[in-house]
């Protein structure tokens, strides 16, 4: 299964008609670890792919499976899903990105709390915390807002929407002038795609835009 999620990625990413890739668990658990010897570009893969991506965590997500909803940009959850970092408790520890992204996205106490005691946060907690984007309250309406969520994004721009992502996760590592700076040249660069025109025509004419991705 990694092997084939790693062909996806790369279709995706390939693919101009695709504008955007949304993963969840087949079962009751979104992703509670992978087998020994899952290739590690399989989630860097993942976090650096240049469209929007979305992880729908239909329930628990342990270990590398959280790691891989981590490099998600958006988590949408189940209020009954887990979240937790083990891996220490087997004399091991995160490598798929763990120590990284997850005091970026919820401080650097909670997540170490989180890793060096092996606690679960509960969905609501995970929400607060930041880890979780969106919260449903079950199955349908996690299928619901999901969906929502979804055509929210294909609205927009495919372009903008990929250049958005772009500054943001660069920028990150940035000083806030490097950051700014970055943001600038983005601008002027969608400033000269097709998608800008349609834009600019249909707000003039009043209508929904027709974006091409170009």
């Amino acid at each position: 299964m990694a092997v084939r999620m790693l062909e996806l990625l790369e279709q995706v990413e390939d693919d101009d008609a695709a504008r955007m890739l949304a993963i969840t668990g087949s079962g009751a658990s979104f992703c509670t670890g992978f087998d020994d010897g899952v290739d590690p570009r399989l989630v860097e893969s993942f976090a650096v792919l240049s469209k929007p991506t979305v992880a729908i965590v239909n329930g628990d997500a342990f270990d590398e499976g959280l790691e891989l909803a981590m490099a998600a940009d958006i988590r949408v959850a189940i209020s009954s899903a887990r979240f937790a970092i083990t891996q220490l408790k087997r004399g091991a520890m995160p490598h798929f990105g763990a120590t990284q992204r997850l005091p970026r996205l919820i401080g650097a106490a909670k997540a170490l709390r989180m890793m060096l005691t092996g606690a679960a946060l509960g969905a609501d907690e995970a929400m607060r915390a930041g880890l979780v984007t969106y919260l449903a309250g079950n199955r349908k309406e996690l299928a619901q807002l999901s969906g929502q969520v979804a055509a929210a994004i294909l609205s927009r721009a495919p372009l903008a929407a990929r250049l958005v992502k772009d500054a943001v996760r660069k920028g990150c590592d940035m000083t806030l002038e490097q950051g700014i700076r970055l943001e600038e040249d983005l601008y002027a660069l969608l400033q000269t795609t097709a998608d800008r025109a349609e834009g600019v025509r249909a707000f003039l004419e009043k209508r929904k835009p027709l974006f091409r991705g170009n």
